[in-house]
């Protein structure tokens, strides 16, 4: 059984209780069984552990472990920051070696918390590509640039770090996006992760089984990690109320983000938002139907319940009817199972009410519906009250048509995919005028083989994080951030998201040591020259 007791200032405490961590495929079956094994556990009753049911579990820390957590964290960050950092960047290849190493660990805790054994392949794939040698690479050069001479200086400029990180994994995906506070480590930071008490056990076993023992080889003062597991709000308050909080990370929905950010910047904490996407794809009139249709199909990992997945496209005139047939024919051979099952992308809805109303709304206002909307159980079997719901695809003709929608304005956590059709003649004017227009800025993506339409989306559309073309649109690359966003993604300091930037700060050094006559430092105007 994994079993993870409070870590703070590089030593294990017991908790308040133990939160036992359910298999979500068993529940799906039993959730009788599995459920009421679990709240027995949970009172205490002596019963044998189940491993075929639970998948383990994690201590809930008190309000004072938060508080003591936050000051070893700011005690050891000055000795953690003055390891080199050729040192610190070790993390990051152990964390790498570790990823690949443990895949099959990885992938099992990530799929006892729900997530089809297609979308744990993605999530580790993406960790893998934040810590490739390449990325590496990049991340040092980030944090500053070779010294050179100027105007008799030695001058140089370099980032460092904040002081205290603060991470809030989000509940839908926290293992795979915990792995950001490794790189704020790395940065030279310390770090306060506080694992979600509804799936605490893959980011405990990525801190405490991987990162904790490779900051220990390393030499890293005890609290320099430090992992928590208590409600998110209760953390939030805790971190903003303290002196020992210096950046807040935060994944989540944009309302709460967005009023967060204010509230951390009255607090004096840097915030980095991670908050809801509503990606958008442009399918050009001569792109490759089957391979924009397969980007498309991406929409549906996780039952549509991630960020970064596309939510609408926009599909020229002359591409709509035949991208649309192949869409449509993926669509319809996506379908529900449990999490085990290697075919399965899909996830239980948690938002199955607000799907139906965003339907209902899509085709009040004379949209079709193309595939796809049944409720069904785990067995793909029509259930009025099941947890899934089968892929929708809907077409909606015209962008001012879209642009009243919801289902186009707001992110939908559902498997809904929105296609617009515009009419022509200005389509291209059009859709990038619509893109730009998101409230959200995530990612979107272009499929197309015309290298003018291409160079006018690379250039005109300054929505979002990230931009695709011809390449899938969840997939991650090395180097490139795949986390980030403007507006209601990232907030009013948002943009991609390069931790080894967002957890540290720009400092211009100048050292004057070897300039002669020593008078000349105060010559202003000849530094000038």
């Amino acid at each position: 059984m994994h079993s993870y007791e409070v870590w703070v200032a590089g030593a294990e405490e017991p908790g308040t209780r133990w939160v036992y961590c359910p298999r979500v495929g068993q529940l799906l079956r039993e959730p009788f069984e599995v459920l009421g094994l679990k709240a027995r556990l949970e009172r205490g009753e002596d019963l044998p552990y189940d491993d075929r049911l639970l998948a383990g579990r994690v201590a809930m820390s008190t309000a004072d472990q938060g508080l003591r957590a936050l000051a070893a964290a700011r005690t050891a960050q000055p000795a953690w920051a003055r390891i080199p950092l050729d040192g610190r960047l070790e993390l990051l290849h152990g964390v790498h070696r570790a990823v690949r190493e443990r895949y099959d660990e990885l992938t099992d805790l990530l799929v006892a918390e729900g997530h089809p054994v297609r979308l744990a392949a993605w999530e580790l794939a993406s960790v893998t590509c934040a810590f490739h040698p390449d990325s590496v690479s990049d991340f040092a050069a980030q944090l500053g640039q070779p010294e050179r001479t100027a105007a008799g200086r030695r001058i140089r400029m370099v980032r460092k770090p904040d002081g205290v990180v603060c991470l809030s994994p989000p509940r839908n995906a926290p293992a795979s996006n915990s792995f950001y506070g490794v790189l704020a480590l790395a940065a030279g930071n310390a770090l306060i992760v506080n694992a979600p008490p509804t799936a605490p056990l893959g980011v405990s076993f990525v801190y405490r089984e991987i990162v904790a023992p490779l900051l220990e080889r390393l030499g890293a003062p005890p609290g320099t990690l430090n992992v928590l597991s208590t409600h998110a709000r209760v953390a939030m308050r805790q971190w903003l109320d303290s002196p020992d909080c210096d950046d807040v990370v935060f994944f989540g929905g944009s309302e709460q983000g967005l009023k967060l950010e204010r509230e951390c910047v009255i607090a004096g904490k840097k915030p980095v938002l991670e908050l809801s996407g509503n990606d958008g794809v442009l399918v050009w009139a001569d792109a490759e139907a089957d391979l924009a249709a397969r980007a498309l199909c991406e929409r549906y990992y996780g039952s549509g319940q991630i960020c970064m997945t596309p939510k609408f496209a926009i599909v020229h005139p002359e591409a709509a009817d035949r991208l649309l047939k192949e869409l449509v024919e993926r669509v319809r051979d996506i379908r529900p199972g449990p999490p085990e099952d290697p075919n399965t992308v899909l996830s239980p809805v948690v938002k199955r009410a607000e799907f139906t109303e965003f339907l209902d709304e899509v085709l009040a206002a004379g949209g079709e519906l193309l595939c796809g909307g049944e409720f069904t159980d785990v067995d793909d079997s029509p259930a009025s009250a099941g947890p899934f719901i089968r892929p929708a695809v809907v077409r909606v003709d015209g962008l001012a048509a879209a642009a009243r929608l919801r289902a186009f304005r707001e992110e939908t956590f559902f498997p809904l995919l929105c296609v617009v059709v515009p009419e022509a003649p200005a389509v291209l004017d059009e859709a990038i005028a619509f893109l730009n227009a998101n409230r959200y800025g995530l990612r979107n993506s272009l499929w197309t083989r015309d290298e003018a339409v291409v160079e006018r989306f690379c250039a005109e559309v300054v929505n979002g994080g990230m931009l695709k073309v011809n390449d899938s649109h969840i997939g991650c690359l090395p180097v490139l951030p795949y986390n980030g966003g403007t507006g209601a993604t990232g907030g009013v300091f948002g943009e991609a998201n390069q931790p080894a930037v967002r957890t540290t700060h720009l400092q211009s050094i100048a050292v004057a040591t070897a300039l002669s006559p020593r008078e000349a430092v105060f010559d202003h105007a000849a530094a000038a020259v």
